[in-house]
């Protein structure tokens, strides 16, 4: 559906009926449910965190708690400063990625334990008090957790499925749930630690665990939840049902076989350990870091293609074009807005720049086909309107439009060291 056709409104009939109160209503129930879905699910999220540290706190007291919750801040910063750098291009909505990692350091933690005891005594149940101990952790301990951090994913998906544009959102909600989640086990981990052996060094005690959790494997858990990321991403770019059940079931698949071989890993330990570790973990580690990257260009090349089209449409002006085109254009822009015109002008302009992301990529969707739904009309048209919104907002800051112009003449003076990357080609349909 073109630009023209969305922004062409036809004047209202005058001579109508009466306006329907009922439709204020609705809308004024709509308003609330978007406002008050949002609320109580962090409220439940933040009672599954006072749970999850009163049983921290239970399970290796007080002080061991409170110094595993130190120690597991440098980690879990390590991988939240990372995701928020995959995320640069569109960032999602800070309440929905405070949820992912709510619900990871409290929900997916709390459906862990609970299923996991549930599991222990069936286990104890059918066949008895004997070693169950790889069974437990090489096997159901990876699937109970996989399945609690990847409900949150889920329901985001099939709630929200408009926030995901591919496999780099599914990767970011997907890491930030096992981010959470990773920062409470830490906690529990540390504190005992802490409390048989103390401070310790690198032979025992909260410095060992620390070396193996924060410095080995920091990772580990956002990586495992990655792949499952990496399934809804694929399947949220195909309209085939049965194909995007392949790709979901695929991908917790990956995830749970990754989880396993790890924990039966760190069972084995010695020389078993470290193979996996360098054999397995690194490679998929640095192959998931490579395809992040290529997923990050590929979402630049899409904003580069379709900036003509929002030019065309009136929606951008096309002196901002080659400031809207880069990370690097747009951060410097929004630094010299912050200097000269302050927050609120730089703000605006971030909001400008965000809502010309999400238009550029639904109108990509929009070119493959994709867009056929009243429900992503109406989604398009509520973005155009963002996008003007953040517009007049920006605008009228006069020093941010001048900052802008002072920009692009730095950009055009520079000649850009680094050239535009080239739109990706399209294919004629028949």
């Amino acid at each position: 559906m073109p630009f023209s056709r969305v922004l062409s409104v036809s004047s209202p009939d005058l001579r109508g009926p009466a306006a329907d109160l009922s439709g204020a209503r609705k809308l004024q129930t709509r308003k609330h449910h978007a406002v008050g879905w949002p609320v109580a699910g962090l409220i439940v999220l933040g009672i599954c965190g006072l749970v999850m540290a009163g049983v921290t706190t239970s399970r290796v007291g007080l002080l061991p708690a409170l110094v595993g919750a130190l120690a597991a801040l440098l980690p879990v910063g390590v991988v939240f400063a990372a995701i928020i750098w995959i995320d640069r291009w569109e960032p999602e909505p800070p309440m929905l990625l405070l949820g992912a990692f709510l619900w990871g350091a409290g929900g997916a933690t709390a459906c862990s334990l609970l299923l996991n005891d549930t599991v222990i005594q069936l286990a104890d149940g059918l066949f008895g008090t004997g070693d169950q101990k790889f069974f437990l952790t090489a096997v159901m301990g990876p699937l109970v957790e996989e399945a609690a951090k990847a409900l949150f994913v889920v329901a985001l998906w099939f709630k929200r499925r408009s926030e995901f544009n591919g496999m780099v959102d599914g990767i970011v909600y997907a890491a930030l749930t096992a981010a959470g989640f990773a920062f409470t086990e830490n906690i529990l981990y540390f504190g005992k630690a802490f409390a048989i052996g103390g401070v310790g060094g690198p032979a025992g005690g909260v410095v060992a665990v620390f070396i193996m959790r924060g410095v080995l494997a920091p990772f580990s858990h956002p990586l495992f939840s990655s792949m499952f990321g990496i399934g809804i991403g694929l399947a949220s770019r195909t309209d085939d049902k049965r194909l995007r059940w392949v790709y979901l079931l695929s991908g917790f698949a990956a995830a749970f076989l990754l989880h396993a071989v790890w924990n039966a890993a760190t069972l084995l330990g010695g020389a078993e350990f470290l193979n996996v570790y360098f054999l397995i973990m690194v490679p998929i580690f640095m192959g998931t870091f490579g395809l992040v990257v290529w997923q990050r260009k590929r979402e630049q090349k899409i904003v580069i293609q379709q900036l003509p089209v929002l030019e065309r449409a009136g929606l951008i002006v096309r002196s901002e074009m080659e400031m809207l085109a880069t990370l690097a254009g747009r951060k410097g822009w929004l630094r010299k807005v912050r200097r000269s015109a302050g927050h609120e002008a730089a703000k605006a302009v971030r909001d400008y720049q965000i809502a010309v992301t999400e238009l550029a990529f639904l109108q990509h969707r929009a070119a493959e086909g994709r867009t056929t739904s009243a429900a992503r009309r109406a989604r398009r048209e509520k973005l155009i309107e963002d996008l003007k919104q953040a517009r007049r907002s920006a605008a009228g800051t006069q020093q941010a439009i001048q900052t802008a112009r002072i920009k692009l003449n730095e950009l055009t003076q520079h000649n850009m060291k680094r050239p535009l990357p080239k739109p990706p080609t399209q294919r004629p349909r028949g």
